[in-house]
């Protein structure tokens, strides 16, 4: 992936990374049509794209709350014994409530968006969270999201 980081994108591809960003489902004609190119052209560039990192996948978005999801919440947490190997990510990935786990600098180690069913479902969350990880908590529920997901493409 580092290859990614040093890939300068010039307009045109930035165009077709906006497309996808917007909908990965278009087709090549619909990408050539946007950009300005070939069918043959685009395809071209959406491997080369691929290929070096830039485009990861390909991916339906999902409303949480159609999935029974109807709270979510931002857990941060932070190991009890600072002396023990810092391993609560991997301790934690196996737990499908977790959406995210990122890695911050501040008072806490890390900051997990997680969704669940209830308030209830988050109580039994949180211990579980707890005792896999020895960690303590310090949850924030979301009350509305008004964005989300947004890629910045320079």
């Amino acid at each position: 992936m580092g290859e990614a980081e040093e890939y300068v994108l010039d307009d045109t591809d930035r165009t077709l990374v906006r497309a996808l960003a917007a909908d990965g489902r278009s087709t090549l004609a619909q990408l050539a049509s946007a950009a300005g190119l070939s069918v043959s052209a685009v395809q071209a560039r959406v491997r080369r794209l691929e290929s070096r990192g830039v485009v990861t996948g390909y991916a339906a978005r999902l409303n949480p709350e159609a999935l029974g999801n109807m709270l979510s919440a931002f857990v941060a947490i932070t190991p009890l014994d600072p002396s023990q190997p810092d391993d609560a990510p991997a301790r934690l990935q196996h737990i499908p409530e977790i959406e995210s786990c990122h890695s911050v600098a501040g008072e806490e180690s890390y900051i997990l968006l997680v969704r669940v069913a209830s308030a209830r479902a988050l109580e039994d969350l949180l211990q579980r969270i707890r005792t896999a990880a020895n960690v303590r908590t310090r949850s924030t529920i979301i009350l509305q999201t008004f964005y989300s997901g947004r890629d910045h493409i320079p």
